[in-house]
């Protein structure tokens, strides 16, 4: 008779209940509490059933210690999601300066665009993000990088009426003519 087992193990209610746990930590911002996970072995890049990983969350709710905790023990800042998406461009198109700084700070790739998706100055420039588009101009990269839909970052702002990001993009393209 063969003993070999075949199917495999049911998930683990118990593990399956802490991951949850661990991802409403993100979502809120528990620093302290990811903190000590940390140092207990929770990997930083762990992420969920749709690609966000816990910097991902944090990035995107606007949580700079959590955010930071995360960076500093080896998160990985460019690493996206099933939707394409970065925790540089979320934070971009949320708003969140600080976190921006923090990510760019902890080596996030500001022309980065996973594929088919957009890098961080275009999510910038399409929500009318100024301080963040000025921050993310600040840095030596191609801005007229293309969408996989082929705009730039100042077609995608003139297509979403971002007056402001639009005035700063062309100022900025007129600026590299003259160069």
């Amino acid at each position: 008779m063969d003993t070999t087992r075949t199917s495999l193990t049911p998930p683990n209610q118990e593990f399956i209940a802490f991951a949850q746990e661990v991802f409403q930590l993100a979502r809120t911002g528990d620093a302290p509490t990811i903190a000590n996970l940390l140092q207990k072995g929770l990997p930083p890049n762990m992420s969920n059933h749709k690609g966000d990983t816990l910097l991902m969350l944090t990035a995107y709710h606007g949580h700079v210690e959590a955010t930071r905790a995360l960076l500093e023990a080896g998160a990985a800042p460019d690493r996206y999601n099933d939707m394409a998406q970065t925790p540089l461009g979320a934070s971009a198109y949320k708003g969140y300066l600080a976190i921006v700084e923090l990510l760019l700070a902890h080596g996030a790739k500001p022309d980065f665009a996973p594929p088919g998706g957009k890098t961080p100055l275009m999510f910038a420039a399409m929500f009318n993000r100024v301080d963040i588009l000025a921050v993310l101009l600040a840095q030596d990269f191609n801005v007229d990088e293309k969408s996989s839909e082929g705009l730039s970052a100042l077609e995608l702002a003139r297509k979403m009426g971002a007056a402001d990001a639009v005035a700063i993009l062309e100022a900025r393209q007129a600026t590299d003519r003259l160069q």
